[in-house]
């Protein structure tokens, strides 16, 4: 048996966005529940990169994925929302000041309004297509993602991958694991300019080995344990480098789920919003951070950060249609008890 809650504002997913969303509707005296699909907040920061650092946080040249989530779990523990995690929304119902979602473990939730902030929807990795990887990822020799980096302390690691977060995890691992490969097909990188330029020092210095034109092959090993990957050249030949782990990043698989079915005006699987109030072509709806699209849009945190709090702005005469909102900077009505 799910359970039940009555709330103003019901913000799917519990991610960065959707915990500050958390925290602006609570300067409002907006009541809020977080519901998420993964077991733990924090979304993509804590699922796939916990330990990498941010950099463009105001105020914090550089910060940890991880301990940002903790400090918005810091930030909203006076509003103490509800949480529903371990969750999908599978239903919803109902129209502006009076929706009902479900969830796939029976819960119900009556919310006034309804907030998006899932990202870009359920995500998973993409696996490369190798024979046997199963049995490697079972015991951990496959992974796509580094939640601590000293768990590769002394190893043989192959990243696979041309994008930022193969290059990123390169540059990161390469103090700590014994040797660091970097698997691609095209000498050309994906990454920001700077990290891809930081990447070929480290390998003229002899700190990362770069394996191109080649691409994933095959894996070598017995019982989940893995003693080598193979990779072929364009060409067509191919060979074996001695390895412990394999990171492959190939991106993520995005899905909306059922949130595609809501009736919201979607572009290439991003929902449309009004820029001034990030309200969905359904009323009531609103969504914020990448899930969000208008022209201009940018998928940063930060801008993430600030659709949150227009997004509130704009739900609050739609759960008090007979209240007047005075806006007042947080520096003089404090937090609100």
């Amino acid at each position: 048996m799910g359970e039940i809650i009555e709330t103003d504002v019901a913000i799917i997913g519990a991610g960065p966005v959707g915990l500050f969303a958390a925290f602006e509707c609570g300067m409002l005296k907006l009541r809020s529940v977080l519901i998420d699909a993964l077991a733990e907040v924090g979304g993509q920061c804590s699922a796939l990169y916990p330990e990498k650092p941010i950099y463009d946080i105001p105020a914090h040249p550089a910060i940890a994925a991880g301990h940002l989530i903790a400090q918005l779990e810091q930030q909203i523990a006076p509003f103490a929302p509800p949480r529903l995690l371990g969750r999908r929304v599978e239903r919803l119902e109902g129209s502006s000041g009076a929706f009902v979602l479900g969830t796939d473990r029976g819960d119900t939730v009556h919310a006034r309004t309804v907030l998006l902030a899932a990202g870009a929807g359920a995500f998973g990795p993409n696996r490369p297509p190798l024979e046997g990887l199963t049995a490697f990822e079972d015991s951990g020799a496959v992974q796509y993602l580094v939640r601590r980096r000293d768990d590769y302390a002394g190893k043989r690691v192959v990243i696979a991958g041309g994008g930022d977060s193969a290059v990123d995890w390169a540059l990161s691992l390469k103090g700590i694991a014994a040797k660091v490969y970097v698997v691609h097909r095209r000498p050309k990188f994906r990454a920001a300019p700077e990290t891809a330029a930081q990447l070929d020092a480290a390998a003229e210095r002899g700190e990362i080995e770069l394996v191109i034109p080649y691409q994933l092959h095959g894996l070598h090993g017995d019982g989940g344990a893995m003693s080598g990957v193979e990779v072929a050249h364009i060409d067509g030949s191919t060979k074996l480098l001695e390895a412990d782990r394999l990171l492959p990043f190939f991106g993520l698989s995005m899905d909306l789920g059922p949130i595609a079915g809501w009736g919201l005006d979607l572009e290439r699987h991003h929902v449309q919003v009004n820029p001034a109030t990030c309200q969905t072509s359904v009323p009531g709806v609103f969504a914020i951070g990448d899930v969000a699209t208008y022209p201009g849009k940018l998928k940063l945190i930060l801008q993430g950060f600030s659709e949150a709090a227009m997004a509130a702005h704009a739900i609050h005469p739609i759960v008090h249609p007979d209240t007047a909102l005075h806006f007042e900077y947080s520096t003089s009505k404090g937090v609100p008890a």
